[in-house]
């Protein structure tokens, strides 16, 4: 089986979640090889799990006072803070992965926990979907299975505001918050806070990671899929019916 591999771009939110659905689309439709893709979010943004209520976790003032965008994820879990970080994408047909969810998700964290490895940083995964160092999360990762194939999409820290995150994000008393930011802290860390490494070595080592055993070419998006990306960004997830949907 041969994968693709798209090198590490910035876009905006709208248009990161849009590729990631071009991609599932034509995957689905024969038309792409499963694909592994990175990318960084211009302007920084919050991205929300599919089943959440965007008023009731944002702070859409702050969110546009400090000019950060807030987008709807297609796949699961919580409110993220998406700033001084790389994300991946992999998406396949189903039968490539394991069938157990949980099998799954260490699979593919594997590849980051394995890329990591080659930077002398020692993670292991943490049920259901979490990579930690020393006990603190450095990647969160998040999964969707529609039409036959798997898109799961993960964060890995390269730093960590957690000051700025919160005050993007809504809780209802300060002194919950407080408590929230310190135990953030406490459990939270980041490739600064472990060593200095430059974000093209962390690149490398995740394209590692990510290739390991795998064919694979450097290729990117194919025409049809970066009109329908752009499709999708301005008709979809930049609009208030797909972002406010709950």
């Amino acid at each position: 089986m041969n994968w693709r591999l798209i090198g590490y771009k910035e876009n905006s939110a709208f248009l990161n979640m849009a590729i990631d659905e071009a991609v599932s689309e034509a995957v689905g439709a024969d038309e792409s090889p499963p694909t592994i893709r990175f990318y960084g979010w211009k302007p920084r943004a919050v991205s929300i799990g599919y089943f959440q209520s965007l008023v009731k976790e944002v702070d859409l003032e702050k969110c546009k006072e400090h000019c950060v965008d807030v987008v709807r994820r297609r796949t699961g879990g919580g409110a993220v803070f998406h700033d001084t970080e790389i994300t991946y994408s992999i998406i396949g047909k189903q039968e490539l992965f394991p069938k157990d969810i949980i099998e799954s998700y260490k699979e593919i964290c594997g590849c980051i926990i394995s890329g990591l490895e080659s930077l002398g940083i020692i993670a292991e995964f943490k049920p259901i979907n979490d990579i930690i160092v020393n006990g603190k999360k450095i990647s969160g990762n998040a999964q969707t299975r529609r039409g036959g194939v798997l898109l799961q999409h993960g964060t890995l820290l390269c730093d960590v505001d957690v000051n700025k995150m919160f005050s993007l994000l809504k809780v209802p008393d300060e002194k919950i918050k407080d408590k929230m930011i310190a135990t953030v802290k406490e459990r939270v860390t980041s490739i600064n806070m472990l060593k200095e490494v430059r974000q093209d070595d962390v690149l490398a080592a995740l394209k590692k990671g990510f290739t390991l055993g795998k064919e694979f070419r450097v290729s990117d998006l194919t025409e049809k899929e970066c009109g329908r990306a752009k499709e999708l960004a301005e008709t979809k997830y930049i609009t208030n019916e797909w972002n406010r949907m709950r």
